[in-house]
């Protein structure tokens, strides 16, 4: 069987896609902990749009609407 390589997340680097590769889809323990700490310290976040039909956006009752 032919192994099978995607780009590693953190650095784009080839890595191999099996049970070998204990880090995967990392190519590297380095690439795993950096990523790790990322998520450990927030970096990534989902974008969020505000959405104007949001029942927190609308006046609550004695508040004027503009």
């Amino acid at each position: 069987m032919k192994a099978r390589f995607v780009n590693c997340p953190q650095c784009g680097k080839p890595a191999e896609w099996s049970a070998a590769n204990r880090v995967r889809p990392f190519c590297s323990e380095r690439c795993r902990v950096i990523d790790l700490g990322a998520w450990a310290t927030e970096s990534y976040r989902i974008p969020v749009q505000d959405n104007k039909d949001d029942i927190e956006s609308e006046p609550g009752p004695g508040e004027s609407q503009q």
